[in-house]
């Protein structure tokens, strides 16, 4: 951080510790989690008595600090509020180990349920900087004894053998040559490819046990739950947890054909077949060849535990770690002036150029350029897979709310008879770079730096 922004931190940390309305303003932070952005709201709460019309109790922001009532961003996105992200990781852990050993409204019988983790991968676009090991060891990047050059001069091989920071990865071997076109679009018609597989799936699924699909949804429910993930070279995979039901879905057993084998089976067979087509450039996408499917135990390499939090995981994470930005890009702005890297800088560029065809206008690549023309859900589930994020959302804010009756922060009435007449205005949101830090001070996240990321 350079000294001046330091310096105007340590001023802006002081000034906040000495604020008369300090005790209050910390316990507004510590309410948010210690949210970086928090959202600043103005405006009053009154409950009325609906029968007399008799005033029972009224909150108003005209005496918390700065006029304002601070609440959290919730934001999934750790590049943006740790604090939020980690709740948001944490809800999304429940929500996939729910799915995969009950709770959460889903019965226990469900571990019982053949079940399934499967990443599906990119084509390739072209060769990049890779690590890869075999028992332990770092094997070179690309050794090739008979390397070709390309015609834009490059050859293509690579003898380094990378380290997990080094921040060639992900680059092409030559700029020129790779398909940067092709790679934005990928990521475009990357949700279509999924909801295509999903149908796929269940077609095969359904044909191996000699029934139609109609039929199958008499014995079998098929129901998911996925991440999209970044890979370093800036297009996304999907993780996914595949489980067969009963027709009444985690409720009751699937048959006994019903076998996670089978389910294998399908899951290889539509992944090799499903494709996606962009009809004015006319190409057709399809996964890649790399295809991972992996039965989930509960006491082997694989267990519930594992996969929940690895799909937790990347649901808090965006495209950040191609090197892009964390905002959107507008049309006008000057690409080389963007402080990303340049194999990121590529990617937005293709976004923008194909952006102005008129045919790829659904894709709105424009919009979705800092996101390299993703503009998918990051975590989806099937409606019967397990819980939801709002319910879980909504235990929380009961509980919280149980808790402040208890205390004697908020009053108790009958809801039935009691009139709630509430005013809010947004007037901004986020802290100063010294009210971040003591945020974090306050909420236990301890900082590497002035502005840097929690450890």
């Amino acid at each position: 951080m350079p000294h001046l922004a330091r310096t105007h931190a340590i001023a802006g940390m002081i000034t906040r510790l000495h604020d008369p309305n300090y005790n209050r303003w910390a316990c507004q932070i510590k309410r948010t989690g210690g949210c970086r952005q928090p959202i600043h709201l103005r405006g009053k709460v009154e409950h009325y008595d609906q029968a007399t019309g008799q005033l029972l109790h009224r909150y108003t922001t005209n005496r918390e600090p700065d006029g304002v009532l601070r609440v959290p961003c919730k934001t999934r996105r750790a590049s943006r509020c740790p604090a939020c992200a980690e709740v948001y990781r944490a809800d999304t852990y429940q929500l996939i180990r729910a799915g995969l050993v009950g709770g959460k409204g889903v019965p226990e019988t469900v571990t019982a349920h053949p079940c399934l983790f499967i990443t599906l991968t990119a084509p390739s676009f072209g060769a990049v900087h890779v690590r890869r090991e075999k028992n332990g060891k770092v094997l070179p990047c690309h050794a090739r004894r008979d390397a070709q050059t390309c015609p834009h001069g490059h050859v293509m091989s690579c003898t380094n053998r990378h380290s997990t920071d080094d921040p060639r990865l992900g680059e092409p071997l030559c700029p020129d040559c790779y398909d940067y076109d092709g790679s934005v679009l990928f990521n475009a018609i990357s949700p279509e490819l999924w909801r295509r597989f999903t149908l796929a799936l269940r077609r095969r699924f359904a044909k191996l046990n000699g029934l139609t699909v109609i039929a199958l949804r008499e014995h079998v429910s098929i129901a998911f739950a996925k991440v999209a993930e970044y890979q370093r070279r800036g297009v996304v995979h999907f993780h996914a947890v595949i489980r067969l039901d009963g027709p009444d879905g985690p409720n009751s057993p699937p048959p006994a054909w019903a076998t996670a084998d089978a389910l294998a089976q399908a899951v290889d067979h539509a992944a090799s077949v499903v494709t996606a087509e962009i009809k004015p450039l006319s190409r057709i996408f399809r996964w890649g060849t790399q295809l991972d499917a992996r039965r989930i135990t509960m006491d082997g390499e694989l267990t519930e535990q594992a996969v929940a939090a690895y799909i937790a995981k990347y649901a808090t994470k965006a495209a950040e770690c191609v090197g892009t930005l964390d905002r959107r890009i507008q049309p006008l702005e000057d690409l080389n002036a963007l402080a990303v890297r340049e194999h990121a800088r590529r990617l937005i560029a293709a976004c923008m150029h194909l952006g102005s065809h008129p045919g790829l206008a659904d894709l709105r690549l424009i919009q979705w350029a800092h996101m390299l023309g993703f503009r998918g859900h990051f975590s989806t589930k099937s409606r019967h897979y397990s819980t939801t994020l709002g319910a879980l959302r909504a235990d929380r804010e009961e509980h919280m709310r149980a808790e402040e009756i208890t205390t004697g922060r908020l009053p108790l009435f009958d809801e039935d008879t009691v009139l709630v007449i509430a005013h809010w205005q947004y007037v901004g949101r986020g802290l100063s770079l010294g009210e971040q830090l003591l945020a974090a001070a306050l909420a236990g996240v301890r900082l590497s730096s002035f502005g840097g990321e929690p450890q």
